[in-house]
């Protein structure tokens, strides 16, 4: 019933994923609107908007919604929220993101030099492609080979994860204590608005019976 009737193509999914067909900011205002309707407790709804914002900030490519799931379960936080939330980590924001993420916990683990993000997506790239290489090996006559793995993990992905980790402790805190509030007032006006069409529909049926004629016995 609630299927497409043009199912898309892979190439219009991958195009959405790059640049929806609203726009980022159409698709961000149907984040939020789906945030607020979500039939969960303010406090459980802002822990999984934390646990998204946090694993936007870390270098599990692919494991986002897995990733945000997990660590929502783990502090008892709304998991669709969550869900939803790891949109923060879009193809917008992400380069700026991986950009201070690694930059910042490169100067925490003392590491030099400074890194561009098309640099940073590059080194992720082949890594990727090594490591599928290094899998099909087991099976085939390749020699796996990993080196160069050894020297993206210890140069890009675990400055990535420790500064991506702290800052995305800090972010989805205070995520966290700004969205509990905006969502309390959410319901409290919805509430208000509710109460008010049950009392005037109340209004309506008394006047509407008050207004009939008696009826002859």
């Amino acid at each position: 019933m609630f299927k497409r009737r043009k199912p898309r193509s892979y190439g219009q999914i991958a195009s959405d994923m790059i640049y929806p067909r609203g726009g980022w900011r159409r698709a961000g205002t149907y984040v939020a609107y789906r945030l607020r309707r979500l039939p969960d407790q303010p406090h459980r709804i802002a822990r999984g908007v934390a646990a998204g914002v946090f694993v936007s900030f870390t270098p599990l490519f692919g494991l986002h919604f897995l990733s945000a799931a997990a660590v929502a379960w783990i502090i008892r936080g709304n998991i669709l929220a969550a869900l939803l939330a790891t949109f923060v980590g879009n193809p917008v924001t992400l380069p700026f993101i991986a950009l201070i993420s690694v930059g910042f916990g490169r100067s925490i683990l003392g590491l030099g030099g400074e890194l561009s993000p098309h640099f940073i997506f590059r080194e992720f790239s082949r890594a990727t492609g090594e490591l599928w290489h290094n899998i099909q090996s087991i099976f085939g006559p390749e020699t796996a080979h990993w080196h160069s793995l050894s020297d993206f993990f210890a140069q890009i992905f675990w400055p990535y994860m420790v500064g991506g980790g702290i800052l995305g402790l800090a972010v989805s805190i205070l995520t966290h204590y700004l969205t509990v509030p905006v969502f309390r007032a959410y319901r409290r006006r919805r509430d208000k608005k509710m109460a008010d069409r049950i009392a005037r529909a109340k209004e309506l049926v008394a006047q509407a019976r008050s207004e009939d004629p008696p009826r002859d016995p």
